[in-house]
């Protein structure tokens, strides 16, 4: 009985983690907050922002989403350039909740027109000058940033 008893305690010993491994987790922990500390503390700025690259066109929309998915785009006077019911607005609904919930920090209602711009090097984003938020689509996937040049195209159509 001793024997199983020992044999046990042995094989939980190999599956501790070690202890040299904790205390590098912790100071990792501990850089990671000081950094970030030192950073808010001194109003440090933003370094990862992405360069400024000139627009080449813009269209200034508003956004109307629902948490199904389906989202209503309008130009800016009112005319609605796309009704995407939930299997084709997903994105730009879920776009419409993050715009409202910054704009919901500061108070400004988040169906007020944002534009959409396209780049000189072919990247589209969204600016928001009424809070300063600003999304760069290129990282959402293709089909994601394709809703959105839909939305330049169709502009290029209607003129």
């Amino acid at each position: 009985m001793a024997n199983a008893r020992y044999d046990s305690d042995q094989r939980t010993d190999k599956e501790q983690v070690p202890a040299v491994l904790l205390w590098a987790m912790l100071g990792l922990v501990l850089t990671s907050l000081l950094i970030v500390t030192f950073a808010r503390v001194t109003d440090q700025p933003l370094a990862a922002m992405p360069p400024d690259i000139p627009i080449i066109e813009e269209r200034t929309i508003q956004l109307y989403g629902s948490m199904s998915g389906a989202a209503k785009v309008f130009d800016a006077d009112g005319t609605l350039i796309a009704d995407l019911d939930p299997s084709k607005g997903g994105f730009i609904a879920g776009v419409w909740r993050t715009l409202a919930r910054e704009r919901g920090k500061v108070g400004i209602d988040p169906s007020a027109p944002i534009r959409l711009v396209r780049f000189s090097d072919g990247h589209i984003g969204l600016r928001d000058d009424l809070t300063g938020w600003r999304a760069e689509l290129a990282g959402f996937g293709r089909d994601n940033t394709a809703a959105f040049m839909a939305l330049l195209k169709s502009q290029q159509n209607k003129g």
